[in-house]
């Protein structure tokens, strides 16, 4: 489980152009906003491999929630517990909202969650790092020009494109060369 966000300020990426003719994407500069996105990654022996995200749009608002807090990551965990059907186990980074005390009890009440977490900077250990990089590449050089409204679309359109490829989710897994069968007794 992780989370990731994006301005209207699209990712740098590379491209092809005619020699000396340098392609140029052009921001409009106007709004501000930002979509956040928290997103699993599950595995289930048996099963396809699913993507189970939420997000957030912040349009620069007062007193608008900027990023996911503590409860919508609790909300995030019990949905996808009603989705998968079964007990999780979750891998996550040391964000606070992940660590702090009322996290802990949450995870403490519930039987069917268990945490480990992860070490302090190792992003390559996560698979949702490869879901928001694939993101971002789908993103890199596109100038929004509906606001943060249509960029969050097309994150929605895009993550649910994710959605149905379980073999490019099961790349991303493999990338992270973490071992998903339970050793043997």
């Amino acid at each position: 489980m992780d989370e990731s966000g994006q301005s209207l300020r699209p990712p740098k990426g590379r491209t092809w152009a005619r020699r000396g003719q340098t392609p140029i994407v052009t921001v409009s500069g106007k709004g501000s906003g930002r979509v956040s996105v928290a997103g699993l990654v599950c595995v289930k022996p048996g099963r396809r491999t699913r993507l189970i995200y939420r997000t957030i749009i912040y349009h620069g608002r007062k007193n608008e929630q900027k990023g996911f807090h503590v409860r919508d990551f609790k909300r995030l965990l019990e949905a996808a517990h009603q989705q998968l059907h079964g007990p999780i186990l979750i891998v996550w980074d040391n964000l606070g909202a992940h660590v702090c005390a009322e996290m802990r009890q949450f995870v403490d009440d519930h039987d069917w969650l268990t945490v480990f977490q992860l070490p302090s900077y190792a992003p390559e250990l996560n698979p949702a790092e490869g879901i928001w990089a694939n993101l971002k590449g789908h993103l890199a050089n596109l100038a929004i020009r509906g606001g943060i409204d249509h960029l969050a679309a097309i994150i929605k359109h895009h993550l649910k494109h994710l959605q149905y490829r379980p073999d490019l989710l099961d790349a991303i897994i493999a990338q992270t060369e973490l071992i998903l069968e339970p050793e043997p007794p």
